[in-house]
């Protein structure tokens, strides 16, 4: 058996247009692959053909004015980044995504030709099933995970910058928790599916005892289908 922590890796953010995965589009792109000390890098800021609300443009800087001067068309990004993802698998390489039930949703959403082609590392979902307890307000934003592994994430919601942090803590993680080294990359693919699955009927059994809907609770990872009335 090989450990998933023996591949090279490779790392995925996205900024958008809203929270939604099903309905936002991508406003700027990143992949990076890690080889050692060397990050290769390729970027895309996107026209997402839609105006960007202004609580979207306050989190990442991108306004209509900028992207509709500097981004390329909307459906190009998506088809360039799709086969980056394409080609980083075929490298053999685990790509990490943060929080990557957003990210590859949206993909996945934009082109429904998309599909999952090798080992996702997701440090949200291995970050809340080995420190499920941890608790305040805010403590699984990425730029906090950070600080509580002890780094840093100065530039947050900058594409690049959110993708090379979820590949630091990919590294770091099964360094903190060594059993985590233990999986097989599909083992660790079968893991995060589980872990994710149990972590929402989990949510939705505490929102039904605190008479709240949990319906909008979603147990599908790494890409969940659209709710029926978006899909519609």
């Amino acid at each position: 058996m090989t450990s998933w922590t023996e591949m090279p890796l490779a790392a995925f953010d996205l900024e958008t247009t809203s929270p939604d995965p099903h309905t936002a589009r991508i406003v700027s792109a990143c992949v990076l692959r890690i080889d050692g000390g060397q990050v290769a890098r390729r970027h895309w800021i996107a026209n997402p053909g839609i105006p960007i609300p202004a609580e979207a443009t306050e989190i990442h800087g991108f306004s209509d004015e900028y992207v509709q001067k500097h981004g390329h068309p909307h459906d190009q990004v998506v088809a360039e980044v799709v086969a980056e993802l394409r080609a980083v698998w075929a490298e053999g390489r685990g790509l990490t995504v943060y929080n990557a039930n957003y990210d590859l949703s949206l993909i996945a959403t934009q082109d429904p030709t998309f599909t999952v082609g090798g080992l996702v590392v997701d440090p949200f979902v291995l970050d809340k099933q080995y420190d499920r307890y941890r608790k305040g307000a805010g403590q699984r934003k990425l730029s906090a995970v950070m600080i509580h592994y002890g780094m840093r994430l100065d530039d947050a919601h900058d594409a690049e910058a959110d993708a090379l942090a979820a590949a630091r803590l990919a590294w770091k993680l099964p360094r903190v928790y060594p059993t985590l080294a233990e999986f097989a990359p599909d083992q660790l693919m079968e893991r995060q599916t589980h872990w994710y699955r149990e972590e929402g009927h989990r949510y939705a059994d505490w929102l039904r005892r605190n008479d709240r809907d949990p319906s909008t609770v979603r147990t599908e990872w790494p890409i969940q289908t659209a709710p029926e009335s978006e899909a519609a």
